[in-house]
């Protein structure tokens, strides 16, 4: 479909324009299995759920860290809860070592993907307003300048402005921050039930970036009004240079 009366563009960041559609899991599991880490991939995902509700909850993340120190100190705290629930034996030295690999491994891989989506971004912005709404930790505007991201007229971050996806206040504020109407906002995230619900409840049209998600479960799409499998999938929609 190409879409009509479109004036802004609202983009989800973690997921979206860093990973394509493919769910940190993954990525980061692929690292564990890349550093040669000798552990399952069960134990992995609950080390993986440890280490984001340890970063909800304490304020480990500086506004300083740039992505590569926000993987350190998130497979850091990963990697110290299997040693520490015994699922991993091995030295200070040598968890260290394999944990910065995993990180450098997931930096890497941001920054290829990021280059990929900063290319389609400069393609649609001539035309279209852009507003980025993330759920992250008070520090996305040190990502967005390292990966040369920053192309936002708006940043709507959840731990600045206190309220997080899946609520769709967070997306309002997105709206607000166009200064367009909800049915002039296109909203594009790879998260069906953190983006294109809430952002379908407020009103606006939805690109549903689809991929690898957490598990092999996947809802309808019915909210969406496209389907998309590669950021690049948007310039069939959308008007760009």
């Amino acid at each position: 479909m190409q879409f009509e009366g479109i004036k802004s563009l609202i983009f989800d960041y973690g997921g979206t324009l860093d990973t394509n559609a493919r769910h940190w899991a993954r990525v980061l599991w692929e690292g564990y299995v890349n550093a040669g880490i000798p552990v399952s991939e069960a134990d992995f995902r609950e080390a993986y759920v440890h280490g984001e509700r340890t970063l909800a909850r304490q304020r480990i993340i500086m506004p300083e860290d740039d992505f590569r120190a926000v993987l350190m100190k998130k497979v850091d705290i990963e990697t110290r809860f299997l040693v520490d629930e015994g699922r991993w034996a091995v030295d200070a030295g040598g968890r260290k070592r394999l944990s910065d690999a995993v990180a450098d491994y997931g930096y890497e891989y941001a920054r290829r993907t990021t280059a990929h989506s900063r290319e389609v971004l400069g393609r649609l912005r001539p035309y279209y307003g852009m507003v980025l709404v993330s759920n992250f930790y008070g520090n996305i505007g040190t990502i967005l300048r390292d990966f040369r991201l920053d192309c936002f007229a708006h940043v709507v971050e959840s731990a600045v402005v206190g309220v997080r996806k899946p609520d769709p206040a967070i997306y309002r504020l997105g709206v607000d921050a166009t200064g367009c109407r909800p049915g002039e906002v296109l909203v594009v995230g790879d998260s069906y039930d953190k983006d294109v619900v809430p952002a379908h409840a407020v009103g606006c049209a939805t690109a549903w970036l689809k991929g690898e998600g957490w598990t092999a479960d996947e809802p309808d799409g019915e909210l969406a009004d496209c389907v998309i499998t590669d950021l690049s999938d948007l310039l069939k929609h959308l008007r760009h240079d």
